[in-house]
């Protein structure tokens, strides 16, 4: 009877239904997380993508470098660094394109920059 006893708390416990979870409204479909993100001047958020951008890029893993490059312009537009690396990462990618019009960009920012020089002979420019 002593054993009986347990075994039945036992079954009981396994035939009650547990609790449900509270149902979750499913997310838009046709909205990528990337298009609800509204972007202010923020330019700590921009060193914060460019920081984690140059460790992807010292990794060797380029695309994941050249979001986070990207991210770091939409926060700062005038940061020449962002710029500066988002062209260094497509370069690696070898989209030419994108690489000329980042550098381009930089160009804009910081004309007499520390790698100025150095991308106008990328760019072929004087």
């Amino acid at each position: 009877m002593l054993l009986t006893l347990p075994l039945l708390a036992c079954w009981l416990a396994a035939q009650t239904p547990a609790p449900e979870a509270p149902l979750q409204e499913p997310p838009e479909e046709d909205v990528s997380i990337a298009e609800k993100q509204e972007y202010t001047f923020n330019p700590l958020q921009a060193e914060k993508e460019i920081k984690i951008g140059a460790f992807y890029y010292k990794k060797g893993s380029f695309r994941a470098a050249a979001r986070r490059f990207e991210e770091a312009t939409k926060w700062d537009a005038n940061s020449g660094e962002a710029w500066l690396r988002l062209g260094e990462a497509q370069a690696k990618l070898k989209d030419d394109k994108a690489a000329r019009a980042a550098w381009e960009r930089y160009l804009e920012v910081e004309p007499e920059g520390k790698q100025a020089a150095e991308i106008r002979k990328k760019l072929g420019r004087k």
